[in-house]
C-alpha cells in the first residue's frame, strides 16, 4: 500500500494541466496570483485514496447508494489522510494568495475585493466539507506556518463558529459580486482572473450563484438546530430574490473542459472491485423488478447473465460474495460483455466509472437547489407554507436531475452500449408515480421524505453529501439498521505532529470515535 500511495503521488503531480507551482511560499514575489488561483481550483478534484478508502469502503455503504459485498483494505486513515493533506495545502495557498493580492493592492486595497470574494466562496465550499467529514478543525491558526506570526501547531476551532463565519463570509462574498460593477473608488479597475478561473471562466454571476446556493444548502443544513436565524436568513434570500443555480448551470470539476484526465474514479473502483447495487436503491428506481427510474440504467448495470441483481443490503449469512472484473478496463474495453463469471451481482455502470473526460465531480447541481427549494416552501422556512410551490419544486428538482443524469450518456464519447433514455414525455410520467409525488394535504413528514430520498438520489456520486444528509434526518430510504456512524476520526498525523492541540481535543470530545456526533447533529 505504500507503494501505491506515492505511484498516487507520482500519478496526481503528472496529471495534465493543473500543474504543480513548485514555488518557495516565501517568496511570494515568483508567483502571479491568478495561478495560485488556479491551484485553488484543482484542489477541487477528489483525490484518489479518498475516492478508494473513504467513498468506496465506507460512505457507500453507510448511505446505502451502494453496498460492499466483502471485506476488504480497511485502510481508512489513508482516505482521511488524503482529505486532510489537500485542505491543510489548498488553506496555505489561499492565506498566501491573500497576502500576494495585498501586496499588489497596496495602495488600493478594494481592486483585490472581488478576488478575495472568490477565493471565500471556493474555500467554504473546502471547509464546510471538512467540518461535515470530521466535527471541530484546526482552521484559524492553520496554515499559518509560514506567516509573520508563525503558527506550527494550530489550535482546534469550534465546529459551530467555523460555520457561522463562513455564511457570512458567503453573504459578503455575495453582495459584493452582484453589486460591484465599475471601478474602485480610487478610480483602479479590479483585479480578475479571467482565463485562469477553470470553474466559472470569471463570471461574476456564477460565482454569486454559488454562493447563495452553498447557503442555502448549509442553512437547511443546521435549521432543526438554528431556527431562528436560519429562517431570517433564508427570508432574506427569497425576499431579495438571490439569484441561484438554474438548469445547465450545475458546478462541476469537467476534466475535458478543464485539461485533466480523471484516472483517480476507475482506479478506486478497480482496485476495490467490491462495490455493487444494492437493494436499498435498486428497490427504490424500480418496480417489481422493472425499472421505473433512468437513473437505475445509468448508475448500474446487469451482471455477467444480464440480469439486474441488486447485493442484499443487510445480507444474511452464506450470501455469495460478488467477483469477477466489471471495473477492468483492460477487460472490458475490449470485451463489454466479459464482467468475470464470478461477477453475480450488478456493479455500478462501467462508463460512469470509465469515462476520464465527460463525467464529471459534480459540487452543486440545478437539482439539489430545486430540492432545497421544495423543502423550503413545504416547512415555511422563512415564507410561508405553500404545498403547491414545494410540489413543483420538487418535480422541477426530479426533472432536472434526470435530464442531468441522461445528458452525460449522451454527452460521452467513449460510453458505448448506451442505456435506453427516457423522453421528455416518460420523464415527466416517472414524476408522477405515487413513490415520488407530493400528495396535497399528506402530513408534512411524508411529503419531506419523498422530497429528502430525490437529494440522496441525485447525490449518487457525491456519497459525503449523502452522509449528511443521513445524518439530518432519519427519512431517507433504509433497510439496515439504525446507522451510528457519524464522523471519520482525525488522521494519526494529527496525533504524531499536533499532539497537545489533538489531545485537548479529544478530550473536548469524549474520545476521537466515528460515533461522536458533529455540532449539527446535537
Amino acid at each position: 500500500m505504500l507503494f501505491a500511495g506515492l505511484l498516487l503521488l507520482g500519478l496526481n503531480a503528472c496529471d495534465k494541466g493543473f500543474e504543480e507551482l513548485n514555488r518557495n511560499p516565501l517568496a511570494p514575489t515568483e508567483v502571479n496570483y491568478e495561478a495560485i488561483f488556479n491551484e485553488l481550483v484543482s484542489s477541487l478534484r477528489l483525490g484518489w485514496n479518498r475516492q478508494l478508502f473513504l467513498h468506496n469502503e465506507v460512505l457507500y455503504d453507510v448511505t446505502e447508494l451502494g453496498v460492499v459485498t466483502a471485506q476488504t483494505f480497511g485502510n481508512i486513515d489513508a482516505g482521511v489522510e488524503d482529505i486532510w493533506s489537500n485542505y491543510y495545502t489548498a488553506l496555505k495557498n489561499a492565506r498566501e494568495l491573500e497576502n500576494v493580492l495585498d501586496e499588489l493592492t497596496a495602495a488600493d486595497p478594494e481592486a483585490a475585493d472581488l478576488v478575495k470574494a472568490q477565493i471565500d466562496i471556493l474555500m467554504a465550499y473546502k471547509t464546510f466539507q471538512m467540518l461535515d467529514l470530521f466535527g471541530d478543525i484546526p482552521y484559524s491558526e492553520a496554515a499559518q506556518a509560514y506567516s509573520t506570526s508563525a503558527v506550527v501547531r494550530p489550535v482546534y476551532d469550534d465546529g459551530r463558529e467555523i460555520y457561522m463565519s463562513l455564511l457570512t463570509e458567503l453573504r459578503e462574498a455575495s453582495d459584493l459580486l452582484q453589486n460591484t460593477s465599475g471601478n474602485t473608488a480610487e478610480g483602479n479597475p479590479y483585479l480578475s482572473l479571467g482565463s485562469f478561473d477553470a470553474l466559472f471562466g470569471d463570471n461574476r454571476g456564477s460565482w454569486a450563484k454559488f454562493s447563495n446556493s452553498m447557503q442555502l444548502r448549509y442553512l437547511l443544513r443546521i435549521y432543526d438546530l438554528e431556527p431562528e436565524m436560519v429562517e431570517e436568513e433564508v427570508g432574506k434570500m427569497l425576499a431579495n430574490g438571490a439569484p441561484l443555480i438554474g438548469p445547465g448551470e450545475d458546478v462541476v470539476m469537467l476534466p475535458a473542459n478543464q485539461g485533466w484526465s480523471n484516472l483517480g474514479v476507475n482506479w478506486s473502483f478497480r482496485e476495490h472491485n467490491r462495490l455493487r447495487m444494492g437493494s436499498t436503491l435498486w428497490n427504490f428506481l424500480s418496480e417489481d423488478d422493472d425499472i421505473i427510474d433512468p437513473r437505475a440504467n445509468i448508475f448500474f448495470e446487469t451482471n455477467n447473465d444480464e440480469e439486474w441483481q441488486p447485493f442484499p443490503q443487510v445480507a444474511p449469512s452464506g450470501t455469495p460474495q460478488s467477483g469477477g472484473a466489471p471495473y477492468d478496463q483492460g477487460i472490458r474495453d475490449n470485451v463489454y460483455d466479459n464482467k468475470g463469471e464470478e461477477n453475480i451481482y450488478s456493479p455500478f455502470n462501467f462508463y460512469l466509472v470509465r469515462d476520464e473526460q465527460d463525467i464529471p465531480e459534480i459540487l452543486l447541481s440545478a437539482a439539489e437547489v430545486k430540492f432545497l427549494l421544495a423543502e423550503v416552501f413545504l416547512r415555511g422556512i422563512g415564507t410561508p407554507k405553500d404545498e403547491s410551490i414545494a410540489s413543483f419544486r420538487h418535480q422541477e428538482g426530479m426533472l432536472e436531475s434526470m435530464q442531468f443524469w441522461q445528458d452525460l450518456v449522451q454527452n460521452s464519447v467513449v460510453w458505448e452500449n448506451k442505456p435506453n433514455l427516457f423522453t421528455t414525455g416518460e420523464l415527466f410520467q416517472v414524476t408522477e408515480h405515487p413513490r415520488y409525488k407530493l400528495v396535497f394535504g399528506a402530513a408534512e413528514a411524508e411529503n419531506l421524505q419523498k422530497i429528502y430520498a430525490q437529494r440522496w438520489v441525485d447525490y449518487f456520486r457525491q456519497p459525503w453529501e449523502a452522509f449528511s444528509l443521513m445524518r439530518q434526518t432519519d427519512l431517507l430510504p433504509r433497510e439496515k439498521p439504525a446507522n451510528n456512524f457519524f464522523r471519520f476520526k482525525y488522521p494519526i498525523s494529527e496525533s504524531s505532529f499536533n499532539f497537545d492541540n489533538w489531545s485537548a481535543q479529544v478530550a473536548k470530545m469524549g474520545s476521537d470515535d466515528t460515533n461522536i456526533k458533529v455540532w449539527w447533529m446535537e
